[in-house]
Parts: C-alpha cells; sequence; structure tokens
C-alpha cells in the first residue's frame, strides 16, 4: 500500500490541533446513518454547519476473499471515494467536497480512515423528486435540462476515468436553493464510496453505470424521446449514429436492467419473509 495520507481543511485543521486526527474522528457526535462492520457513517454539526463524516477500519481478509471470490471489488476505506472527489472536481462535475481525509496503515485488511465532506443542503435526491411523475410530469423544459444535466455528467464522469458502480437516480441530488428552474439548475453526484478512477474508463464499467442509471428511471414516466434525449447528449453525435454503432451497448442496458429488477425483487421478496 502507499504511504498514509493526511489532509485537514478548516475548521478541522484548528479543531485537531495537536490531537490525533484518527483518534478526533471518533469522538464527533451526531445522527448515524449507516453502522456496518468496518464502517461508519454519521451526520455532525461544527460551529454551526452540518457535516457528513465516514469512518473506515479494516474489514479483514475473510471479507476481502467473499468480495474477490464474487467477483467484487472490496471497498477498503475512504480512498476511493476521495480520489473520485478529487478527480470529479477536476472534470467539472459537481460533487461533495471533501474538508478531511485520512489513511494510515499497510494491511488491507486493517486499514484505517476517514472522510469528512461538507453537508449539501438543501437538496432533494432526484429519486424522490421525480416519484410522481409518472401520474404528475414536471414542466417539459425541467425535465428535459434534468436529463441534459444527467447526461452531461455522466459522459464527463466516464470520459475522464471515473465509474461509479452505484450509478442510481438517488445519488444525484438537486440543489433547492435557489429553486430549480430549466434555466438555473445544479445537481451533484454523492456516495463515491466504490467509485473507481482510471486513466479511462473500461467499457464493461461504463456499460455497467449506464445500466443502473436506466433501471433506476424505469417507473418515473420517462418516454423514449427522453431516452433518446439522453443517448444524444452523452455520446455527443446525432442519434442515428448512436442507434447504429451503440447497439450492443442498447442491447445490454435491457438486459442488464431486467437483471437488476429480478435482483431487487428477489430481495424485496427475501425481506418480506424474514
Amino acid at each position: 500500500m502507499s504511504s498514509d495520507e493526511l489532509v485537514l481543511d478548516e475548521p478541522w485543521r484548528s479543531l485537531w490541533a495537536g490531537k490525533d486526527p484518527f483518534v478526533a474522528v471518533e469522538t464527533l457526535e451526531g445522527e448515524v446513518f449507516r453502522e456496518l462492520e468496518g464502517r461508519r457513517t454519521l451526520r455532525a454539526e461544527v460551529a454551526g454547519r452540518g457535516y457528513f463524516v465516514k469512518i473506515h477500519h479494516g474489514i479483514g481478509w475473510a471479507e476481502i476473499l467473499k468480495n474477490l471470490l464474487s467477483r467484487r471489488l472490496p471497498v477498503l476505506g475512504a480512498q476511493n471515494e476521495w480520489r473520485a472527489i478529487l478527480r470529479l472536481g477536476e472534470l467539472g462535475v459537481d460533487s461533495m467536497r471533501g474538508v478531511a481525509y485520512g489513511r494510515r496503515g499497510h494491511n488491507p485488511a486493517r486499514l484505517s480512515s476517514f472522510l469528512v465532506t461538507e453537508e449539501l443542503a438543501p437538496t432533494v435526491s432526484l429519486e424522490d423528486y421525480s416519484l410522481d411523475w409518472a401520474t404528475r410530469p414536471p414542466p417539459v423544459l425541467l425535465k428535459r435540462a434534468l436529463i441534459t444535466r444527467v447526461a452531461e455528467m455522466a459522459r464527463r464522469m466516464h470520459a475522464g476515468g471515473v465509474n461509479h458502480r452505484d450509478f442510481y437516480i438517488c445519488h444525484f441530488l438537486l440543489h433547492l436553493d435557489p429553486p430549480p428552474t430549466a434555466e438555473r439548475l445544479r445537481l451533484s453526484l454523492i456516495d463515491l464510496h466504490r467509485a473507481q478512477v482510471r486513466a479511462r474508463t473500461p467499457r464493461r464499467w461504463r456499460n455497467k453505470d449506464l445500466a443502473a442509471l436506466y433501471f433506476s428511471v424505469l417507473d418515473i414516466g420517462l418516454t423514449s424521446r427522453d431516452l433518446l434525449r439522453f443517448l444524444a447528449v452523452y455520446f455527443g453525435r446525432p442519434l442515428r449514429h448512436v442507434l447504429g454503432e451503440e447497439t450492443p451497448l442498447l442491447s445490454r442496458l435491457a438486459n442488464e436492467a431486467l437483471r437488476l429488477q429480478t435482483r431487487f425483487a428477489r430481495k424485496s421478496a427475501a425481506g418480506e419473509m424474514t
């Protein structure tokens, strides 16, 4: 593993002056959003501002091997998310702002790391924002602007070597101040803890992201024209070229979305039985 890392911006640089940040971060209190073995996420307030804090501890060799045997890349700490935030900033894709990050240790199964990001508020996820679109469609121009913005963000992200691995509309936050309009809107991409950063995004991982995004909008009332608009913006080419050259991708999107539907239905059924 690479050497230890520590980045502190204000107010954390002053707050933790003379302290061990890896100890100090454990003392933060607030609403806990997720607590798993080896990872905890909470919201804390410092000097009247909200922050999200993610604390990672080693996941152990057993969990690493389980992930690898399942053909999943294990998340070893906050490093993925930190690097993805920095890279998205370079690419002009709005995301979280990291204000404190640390990682130490050499054993991949026992790494300690943390990440503190500024709270994005007031915002609403695109999943919640579009809940009633199927029965109460939004203004056409606003819907088109949102589709265009999501496609632009996806294109920049993938062109810049980042793939998300949880690329659902629930991870796009729509900023509400000022109220969004077709001419003035801002979206931020969040939950990057599984993201990968490379010189270029492999086609396989690009396709997985696009399939997840497609799956997450199946029930919100989008039309075929809306989906074609996304493709035209994402690929930056005339639709006739996209439809002719990306036939394998379009078939893959449909098949992958069906696979995700089946998996989620199976999980839901299992949850109802417990």
